[in-house]
């Protein structure tokens, strides 16, 4: 018998697990994504602008949600009432005080990405301030301040100069402020105070566990871990409160008093920051140009 000639490994190998050729075809396609993009009314449009990455775009984008003027510290003096003649109400009201409120330092595009006015308010022994704040403090002229906080302007129009006083006059009656500060602090509390739970019920089984959590997760359904953002039993308070849209009721210039409409959270001697309200007309109050202030002479 005559030998038999071998034949090709793929001669009689079926079809499906031969390697496919990658034609010109198959070579054009790629990995379908599984999220494609989707139309949205916001982002299409003939006449929106190319959004660019650059940081002069990002305060381009985020000018009307800026003030154009400085903020102030003030301290929360209390509570107390007016009488508003035109509705025959009495109207609760928190009385700020301003204290030696002066402008420390400036921050500009060029240097540090964004405009901003350095405030410092208060007084401190120099004694009790480290050498690099104190000098600090020195380049600008000003005593050592208690309290420093800073606020975005818009442009440098909003620059006051370094070593202004900014008193109560600053605001204007009738115009709208934003104040932020840190609320009270009433130190460890339970689920109940802290959030609100209901507790759990005074009888039918249960054994001195009448204010307690209860459960703080599931077990295989979860990971077997609790997740986080729990809200458990902790410290309640002493987080920063922003209150939107409060009226300048009064002004006391001579004795840096600022009364405005409503309360203002945080305890009696807390620093509060007080600036244009964000959702309020702009108030049309002229800001004085920037006046360039003479170098400390050195010791």
């Amino acid at each position: 018998m005559p030998p038999r000639i071998p034949s090709p490994w793929d001669a009689h190998t079926p079809r499906l697990l031969l390697p496919r050729p990658i034609g010109p075809r198959q070579s054009k396609r790629g990995i379908k994504s599984i999220y494609p993009p989707r139309f949205n009314r916001f982002n299409s449009g003939k006449d929106l602008p190319i959004l660019s990455s650059t940081p002069e775009a990002a305060l381009k984008r985020k000018e009307f949600t800026i003030p154009p003027r400085t903020g102030a510290l003030a301290t929360k003096v209390g509570m107390t009432a007016l009488y508003d003649p035109v509705t025959a109400k009495r109207v609760p009201c928190t009385v700020l005080q301003l204290d030696r409120v002066q402008v420390v330092a400036h921050k500009t595009v060029k240097k540090h990405g964004y405009f901003a006015v350095q405030v410092g308010a208060g007084s401190k022994n120099p004694s009790n301030v480290t050498r690099p704040l104190l000098g600090h403090f020195t380049e600008a002229n000003v005593s050592p301040k208690r309290f420093v906080a800073e606020f975005r302007v818009k442009g440098k129009e909003g620059l006051l100069g370094v070593g202004e006083t900014i008193t109560a006059g600053w605001f204007k009656e009738g115009q709208f402020v934003d104040t932020r500060s840190n609320s009270r602090g009433m130190g460890f509390a339970g689920g109940m105070k802290r959030w609100g739970f209901s507790g759990q019920p005074a009888s039918h089984g249960n054994s001195l566990t009448h204010r307690a959590m209860g459960s703080a997760g599931a077990s295989q359904g979860s990971g077997s871990r609790v997740l986080p953002g729990k809200k458990m039993a902790g410290r309640m308070g002493n987080k920063r409160v922003t209150i939107q849209n409060l009226k300048v009721l009064k002004v006391d210039e001579p004795n840096g008093l600022v009364v405005v409409n409503g309360a203002v959270s945080g305890p009696k001697g807390c620093i509060v920051k007080i600036q244009d309200a964000l959702k309020k007309p702009w108030p049309e109050i002229t800001v004085p140009p920037v006046v360039e202030t003479a170098q400390p002479a050195t010791v």
